[in-house]
This record gives C-alpha cells, sequence and structure tokens, in this order.
C-alpha cells in the first residue's frame, strides 16, 4: 500500500511542474488598439525636431497641407494657437486637418468670398478646445464644442465612433478621419478627408430692416412749405386787391370834387 502511494505522488509531481510552466509562459492581455491609426508619413514616430507648439513644423513634416497653413498664417490664428499650448495647463487641444485635395473639392472662390471673421471661424470650427485621444473619441458628447462656439444651430459637430472609424458631421458635410498626424498628451492632429463647413455659412440670411421713413417725414415738410408759401401768396394777393380797391375810390372822390367845384364857380 507505501508503494503505491508513493509510485502515485511520484507521477503526480512531473504533471504538477508541467501545469505551472505553462501558466507562467501564458501571453499577457494584448493592449486596446487606438480606433484610429497612425498615418505612414505621422512625425508621431518621431518628434525630436517637433513640439505641440509648432504646429506649422508639424504639418509641414506630414506634407500634403500648405492651404491650411496658408490660412492659419493668413488669419494669424496660428499665434493664439502656439501661445494656448505654450501656456495651457490642463486640457489640451484637438485639430482636424483637412489636406490640400479636400480644400480643392471646394466650390470654386468659396474660401475667397469668405470675409476675414468667416476664415478665422471655420478654422476654430476644426479645433477642439481639448486633447482628445485615438482611442476616446467614442466618449465625446454630441454636439461637440469647438473653439468657434458650442451653439447647435450655427455651428453643429457631431463625432460618431465606432469599430475603427471616426465620422464628423456637421450639417453640410460628413467627414472621415483617416489618420493621425501627430499626438501627446497634450495636443493631437487628426487628418480629415473633408473640409468641414459650419451649417451657419450656408444658411439663408434674414432680409435687412425697411429703412425708416424718412422719405414720408420729409414730403410732408415740403407740404407744409407749400401750403405756408401758397398761403402768403395768397395773403399778398388780397392786400394787393384791396389796395388796388382804395386807390379806386379815392381816384373817383377826387374826380367827383374837382367836378363840383368847377360847377360851383
Amino acid at each position: 500500500m507505501k508503494l503505491l502511494v508513493l509510485f502515485s505522488l511520484l507521477l503526480f509531481i512531473p504533471f504538477s511542474s508541467l501545469y505551472s510552466t505553462t501558466l507562467a509562459q501564458a501571453p499577457d492581455a494584448a493592449p486596446s488598439k487606438p480606433i484610429v491609426p497612425a498615418l505612414s508619413q505621422s512625425p508621431s514616430s518621431d518628434t525630436s525636431d517637433s513640439s505641440p507648439d509648432d504646429i506649422i513644423r508639424i504639418l509641414r513634416k506630414a506634407k500634403s497641407f500648405n492651404v491650411l497653413i496658408r490660412l492659419m498664417k493668413t488669419t494669424q490664428l496660428i499665434n493664439q494657437i502656439n501661445a494656448q499650448l505654450i501656456t495651457i495647463k490642463s486640457g489640451g487641444l484637438t485639430i482636424f486637418a483637412p489636406d490640400d485635395s479636400s480644400f480643392s473639392h471646394l466650390k470654386v472662390g468659396f474660401l475667397n468670398s469668405l470675409a476675414d471673421n468667416q476664415k478665422i471661424e471655420l478654422l476654430q470650427f476644426h479645433i477642439l478646445p481639448t486633447y482628445v485621444s485615438s482611442l476616446n473619441f467614442d466618449s465625446l458628447s454630441n454636439p461637440v464644442r469647438t473653439l468657434a462656439g458650442d451653439n447647435p444651430a450655427r455651428l453643429q459637430l457631431n463625432v460618431t465612433a465606432y469599430g475603427n472609424n471616426v465620422n464628423i458631421s456637421t450639417g453640410v458635410v460628413n467627414a472621415t478621419v483617416t489618420g493621425v498626424i501627430y499626438s501627446d498628451k497634450v495636443l493631437a492632429i487628426y487628418h480629415v478627408d473633408k473640409v468641414l463647413l459650419p451649417l451657419d455659412f450656408f444658411k439663408p440670411k434674414p432680409p435687412a430692416p425697411a429703412p425708416s421713413p424718412t422719405i414720408s417725414t420729409k414730403t410732408d415738410n415740403d407740404n407744409s412749405s407749400a401750403d405756408d408759401s401758397l398761403g402768403t401768396s395768397k395773403d399778398s394777393a388780397g392786400a394787393c386787391s384791396l389796395m388796388s380797391t382804395l386807390g379806386t375810390t379815392l381816384a373817383s372822390l377826387g374826380v367827383a370834387l374837382v367836378a363840383f367845384v368847377v360847377l360851383s364857380c
């Protein structure tokens, strides 16, 4: 009996050792993958000569963003963004960057038709005042607030994330986030395949208010002046008629007096 127990223990030891080794070699759980893949030309893999406060350099290194760079410079919005990134303590920024091809699909002359303040608002509409990593798009609440404001009637921006897709709707266009250009703990720049056009840019403008009735007032004044002039003329004519009557009467009396004197003599 003792030999049977000893034999069983000898068989159990190798199996237990093999089971322990198998558990020790089990692979760790795979880390969660970002929703948006990094672009092949993304500088995020080599940030030695780029910093979050130099967005122009980041976009130049990513290539094909010349129109966006020019707009940022001419509106001087890039100065505000870079200054904000330097002084920011929490929150960060997220930029949706359309490439040159996206701008080329706009209506001919569209950018030139915008006033300076509209160009600034268009750029601000592409910027979120908070850092959103490629894992957290599904945590955004719609409508998403941008630097242009959070009025959904004017500046509606809705972000929908499902699977590996992130879609953006403005009420005018439906765009897709196609990749990560740059990302750190403060700044994220994502490539979008269309220019995000605010709905407010395409709403019919209310008609201009009717002008005040200044013309009618002037006409009334003119009529009053005409009436006054007419009254004055009538008065003058009456006075002249009265003087003429008096003159005729006096002349008749004079003739009668002369005749009386002559007859008396």
